[in-house]
This record gives structure tokens, C-alpha cells and sequence, in this order.
């Protein structure tokens, strides 16, 4: 499971190293691609191929869903960490997401973020005042 913030740096030739947490869990392989809110989300292998096995069940007769899978599948990139656990975020997914050099790498359970640190400060100061609000209709069963 992946959890925590974390504020690593991109190098010059586009590479962050992994929060050391996440390492063993992406040691074998990895799978990053374009995640909502302009984020880039970051699966271990295992937990992309079942992401896809969810979208592989939705109908072909929705143009909604097609263009999901088309936007999420188009910009993946399977990439493998180096022995510093570095990982090369391709220009297309440093562009889609805004990433410079200071960047933020969140846990969000059954994948990991990157977000642009400006990007990702704003969206966190939105949402934490809305997070006190949020009621078991949004999540069920939360306490």
C-alpha cells in the first residue's frame, strides 16, 4: 500500500528517485500514466494489469469509457528503476502534469501520485476543508 507525502527532486534529464517506502513495492517494474486532477499515477505492474482488467469490462458501446481507456492507456510507460531506485518520467507525462523541478510524490493506497508541488499545495488546501465535511454517502461505511 502506498502512503505518505514525500518532496523529492526532478534531475535534468527528467528522473526522480522513488520515496524509499515505495521502492520494493516497484522494484520488479513499474507503470506511470496520466492520472486525473493532472497527476501522474504510478502502479506497480501488478496493480496496472488489474486496473485494465476493470476497464477491459466496460462496454465498447460507451463513448465515455472508450475515451477513458484511450487518454489512460495512450500516455502509460512502463519504466523499471535504476539500482538508486530512479525512475525517467517521459517528457509527454512531465508536460500533461506541469512538472518542474520540485515536485510531490503522495500514497494513495493502491497507487502512488506525482504531482507538480505548487500544483499539489493548492489542491491540498482546497480539499482539507471539504475533507472535515465528508460523510459516509461519499465513502460507505466510514466511521
Amino acid at each position: 500500500m502506498f502512503l505518505g507525502t514525500y518532496t523529492p527532486r526532478l534531475d535534468d534529464k527528467g528522473r526522480l528517485i522513488l520515496p524509499a517506502k515505495y521502492r520494493d513495492q516497484l522494484a520488479e517494474g513499474l507503470v506511470l500514466t496520466k492520472g486525473q486532477e493532472r497527476c501522474i499515477y504510478v502502479f506497480s505492474e501488478e496493480q496496472f494489469a488489474a486496473v485494465h482488467e476493470q476497464m477491459r469490462s466496460a462496454p465498447l458501446t460507451s463513448r465515455q469509457a472508450r475515451d477513458y481507456i484511450r487518454v489512460f492507456l495512450s500516455g502509460a510507460s512502463d519504466e523499471t528503476p535504476d539500482k538508486q531506485g530512479r525512475i525517467t518520467i517521459p517528457p509527454a507525462l512531465r508536460e500533461y502534469a506541469g512538472l518542474d523541478r520540485e515536485v510531490t510524490v503522495i500514497g494513495a493506497g493502491d497507487r502512488a501520485e506525482i504531482w507538480d508541488s505548487a500544483a499539489w499545495n493548492a489542491y491540498l488546501e482546497e480539499k482539507e476543508s471539504e475533507f472535515s465535511a465528508t460523510d459516509e454517502d461519499a465513502i460507505p461505511g466510514l466511521l
